[in-house]
């Protein structure tokens, strides 16, 4: 593929099982050291160096050096959004659960999409500004309306640090799981980073997968008009 980008070497280095799953565990930023990544991928430490080394030689990881401990994350936000674009692609997730951190359906509701919210209630946060008039779809970006701006402030949200930012601001993000849009860019990440000051979502320990707490269930009510339901899609009930 002389002159353009070789995207038969991408494919490769994603479309090993365990490559794949190295890489969604890290599509919410965290750093993870290669011990950790084997557990999940579930592969031996020995096999995940490898798969590390070529993850890293493609450009698709970098490694941070701490002490004894190499960690391990994506290389960049451009990274990330493309993992997520690719996974819109793939057949949907069976709605059923299993038993354990991070399942499916708990992935479904709500999670980390890099730094910003995703699944259901991701999509569901989306589409209430939307019809609330709060942002306005704009081409592959959106504009915070006057009201939104307003909105934005009562909510305990700084737009103009998000828009100083040297990334997009404010775009969507095909959401791998609804197929609808969420949120992305500074100020996605932003309001994600409020809900979880506001004590609305909690991240689970070392997992993609959002806790709504019952202050959220509320406060999303009571602000935004968003139900949640009193389960996951797993028939988790919600904390």
């Amino acid at each position: 593929m002389t002159g353009s980008a070789d995207l038969g070497l991408v494919g490769s280095l994603v479309g090993d099982r365990a490559r794949a799953t190295i890489l969604t565990e890290l599509l919410d930023g965290r750093a993870l050291t290669a011990m950790e990544l084997a557990a999940r991928a579930g592969v031996t430490p020995a096999t995940a160096s490898v798969h590390l080394a070529r993850l890293l030689d493609g450009g698709l990881l970098a490694v941070l050096p701490q002490g004894r401990h190499r960690y391990f994350r994506l290389r960049s936000r451009e990274v990330a959004r493309a993992l997520e674009t690719l996974a819109g692609l793939a057949p949907r997730p069976a709605a059923r659960g299993h038993s354990g951190p991070g399942r499916p359906g708990e992935l479904r509701f709500a999670r980390t999409c890099y730094d910003h919210l995703a699944g259901w209630l991701g999509v569901a946060f989306e589409n209430t500004l939307v019809d609330r008039k709060l942002l306005q779809p704009d081409g592959s970006a959106y504009r915070v309306t006057p009201k939104g701006s307003a909105w934005l402030v009562s909510f305990g949200v700084d737009a103009h640090a998000a828009r100083q930012a040297r990334r997009s601001f404010l775009r969507p993000c095909l959401d791998w799981s609804e197929r609808r849009h969420h949120l992305a860019g500074a100020l996605a990440q932003s309001l994600l980073d409020r809900l979880i000051d506001r004590g609305w979502l909690a991240r689970q320990r070392e997992e993609r997968a959002l806790d709504v707490l019952p202050a959220g269930r509320r406060g999303l009510r009571r602000e935004l008009g968003i139900v949640v339901p009193d389960s996951d899609l797993t028939g988790r009930g919600i904390r």
